[in-house]
């Protein structure tokens, strides 16, 4: 990873976001307190003042959120360096998390369940903290999103090897929301993984808006980029359904993928229009149903971003850039379409057909009495036609500069205003150039504009395969038999003699051997070998790897000496059992509740089918209007035990607490 102290303007962000992360969290606790004093609480006076210092907190909550969405618009860091007129692209930025110490859980483990000599694996615990520590600074290159999705696979074979389906393992991973700041503690690994998604698409995002956008190659770079961006974020809506993370929510993450595929489209138009554009009629065709793609895939995301739940969590800024960029380029192509009718008159040698064919393309329905061909040839109604489509444009410029007047961080960018300017006054100026006497008498409305795009834009769904990754810890043995699913018997020691050069035993399988059609009267059942047993060392070699005909070489080796080996021996994996675990988020945006899910699991009726989960948000949602409190618990489930109202104070004693 990068140097975490590197004064570079991205870590400098990240920094600031960080430190932000820590006082909101602090804030939340604050307000948790009050919150439950209050409910608490019959002394009027006491009340007053509880109410008193919650509205403080309440306020600094507010600042802390403004704070954080000014992290979130800080697009000008994220740019590429060289001078550039184009209007920024929007980078996600990377989640905050808190270190994690893996040592002693998997070194215990290692011992209980493995029963091998667990200090033997220090280095490799080492080697998998320091890769979690490096993902946290990732550079912004292929190598830092190698680096990521090496971290992710890595994940893959640790909760393989280390979480039981049945218990926790004791490690909290804490990460923060990227648009509240509120942290999400959990002792499920999921979390951890959906986390590590959401930063590579981040990260992706980063890579897009570094390109140079006044080159080909920068440009297709940033398509590339954005794609991919869309495409991890996707997977991670598909794959992690209920994160308790509001930036992870379903809702949320189609918003992202929305805006990446619109950010790419984007980039597109930019491609098409970077060698110039001729002022010739077919090429403003094909350049006036481009640029409305872009305005229409833009308004997309501005209504989305405009509809609950998002609505809340989303930064206001990034809504109203959304309907800035909808309005501007919405104007550019019945700018463009102006500049068709008003500087393009029919000439003998012009085929007729095809213009006419082109410009149809370009409207589901023409004003009432005009027609297509008769527009192209009545210089009169093309003209009065293209300064329709000019007043059109002029308008829609007009409300991308309000737009942006109403945001005061849209303001601050300095490269946003010219470009807008600068389009509203060449609008302008093409509209006072066509101005006439009789312009009054021109009553023609501007028909909408059909949108269309040679280059489809679509998720590049992420190729995980394309990085080799190797196990840290291999030496466990093969996957598919020691896993965290299967309980072994501690490894016994077999010594036996060759009986007129026989075993007593076959082995099977792959790696490691199997033991299998024993001689109940042979010596080596005798020691106590089981059909079934594998085999996992010979003669003090490990040979969990090896394979059937490679272990048979190793007793041949051993001549007419006794042969000692040990074995393991599967056991019944024990009755599941119910999962503990407790979940801290944030409750509803405008209050910052921080919810508790806490349940009790001692007393669970085995004999009754335990009805599934309810996800996260179904909590939320079913306990906000009676959560008076921070402390929201979900109802008792059919089949469980009555679940006991907890406090904040109760939770401080237990191992998996936030606090």
């Amino acid at each position: 990873g990068c140097n975490p102290l590197a004064e570079t303007g991205r870590s400098k962000l990240q920094n600031q976001r960080a430190v932000l992360n820590q006082q909101i969290l602090r804030a939340v606790r604050m307000r948790a307190g009050a919150e439950n004093l209050l409910r608490a609480t019959t002394n009027n006076k006491v009340r007053e003042q509880v109410l008193l210092e919650l509205s403080f907190v309440n306020s600094d909550l507010q600042i802390l959120k403004e704070e954080l969405e000014g992290l979130n618009i800080s697009v000008e860091v994220y740019q590429n360096t060289e001078e550039t007129f184009s209007i920024p692209l929007v980078p996600l930025g990377l989640k905050e998390t808190k270190e994690v110490d893996f040592t002693l859980p998997l070194k215990d483990f290692i011992l209980e369940h493995y029963s091998e000599d667990s200090s033997e694996y220090e280095d490799e615990i080492a080697d998998l903290m320091d890769l979690r520590q490096a993902c946290r600074t990732p550079s912004r290159d292929e190598a830092g999103i190698e680096m990521l999705i090496s971290y992710f696979l890595q994940l893959g074979y640790v909760e393989t090897r280390f979480f039981p389906p049945t218990r926790h393992m004791g490690v909290l991973f804490t990460w923060y929301d990227s648009f509240t700041g509120v942290p999400v503690c959990q002792q499920n690994l999921s979390l951890e993984k959906a986390s590590i998604l959401f930063n590579i698409g981040a990260l992706y995002t980063q890579i897009g808006t570094r390109c140079n956008r006044q080159t080909q190659a920068g440009l297709e770079n940033a398509v590339d980029a954005f794609q991919r961006a869309a495409g991890v974020l996707s997977y991670l809506k598909e794959t992690f359904t209920h994160t308790p993370s509001y930036d992870m929510s379903p809702a949320m993450l189609n918003v992202l993928v929305k805006m990446m595929l619109a950010q790419a489209q984007e980039c597109v138009f930019e491609q098409i229009g970077l060698p110039g554009i001729r002022n010739e009629f077919f090429t403003l065709v094909k350049m006036t149903q481009e640029v409305a793609k872009v305005g229409e895939v833009y308004m997309q995301v501005n209504t989305a971003m405009n509809q609950e739940p998002v609505k809340e969590n989303i930064p206001y800024s990034w809504s109203k850039l959304a309907q800035v960029k909808s309005d501007h380029y919405k104007a550019l192509a019945h700018y463009f379409i102006a500049t068709i009718l008003c500087d393009h008159e029919l000439q003998p040698c012009d085929d007729e057909d095809q213009q006419e064919k082109a410009l149809s393309q370009l409207y589901d329905y023409m004003p009432e009495g005009l027609m297509v061909l008769t527009v192209l040839k009545d210089k009169v109604q093309r003209k009065q036609l293209g300064k329709a489509h000019l007043r059109k444009a002029i308008v829609y410029h007009e409300e991308a500069l309000r737009a942006c007047g109403l945001c005061k961080k849209l303001r601050n960018i300095d490269v946003l205003q010219e470009v807008l300017t600068a389009a509203h006054k060449r609008s302008l100026l093409k509209y006072a150039q066509q101005e006439t006497e009789d312009d009054f008498l021109s009553l023609v409305q501007a028909p909408d504009i059909l949108s269309k795009t040679e280059h489809k834009i679509e998720t590049i769904a992420p190729q995980f395969s394309k990085v080799k990754v190797k196990d840290f810890f291999r030496r466990l043995g093969p996957l598919p038999v020691f896993s965290a699913k299967q309980r072994w018997t501690a490894p016994r020691t077999i010594r036996i003699h060759r009986e007129a050069g026989q075993l007593g035993f076959s082995l099977k399988g792959g790696s490691p051997a199997q033991v299998y059609c024993l001689d109940p009267g042979c010596s080596a059942a005798s020691m106590g070998l089981k059909e079934g047993d594998y085999i996992v060392s010979v003669g003090g070699m490990d040979c969990k790897w090896l394979g059937v005909n490679e272990v048979l070489e190793k007793f041949k080796s051993v001549g007419e000496q006794p042969i000692e080996f040990e074995v393991i021996s599967c056991q019944d994996t024990a009755a599941s059992m119910h999962s503990k675990s407790a979940t801290y988020s944030v409750g509803m945006q405008k209050t910052y509740s921080l919810i508790c899910l806490a349940m009790e699991e001692d007393k669970i009726d085995h004999t009754k089918k335990a009805p599934l989960k309810l996800p996260f948000l179904s909590w939320g949602t079913k306990n906000r209007q009676k959560a008076a409190s921070t402390l929201c618990l979900p109802s008792a489930v059919a089949g469980s035990s009555p679940i006991k109202k907890l406090s904040p104070f109760t939770l401080l004693n237990t191992e998996s607490s936030l606090y």
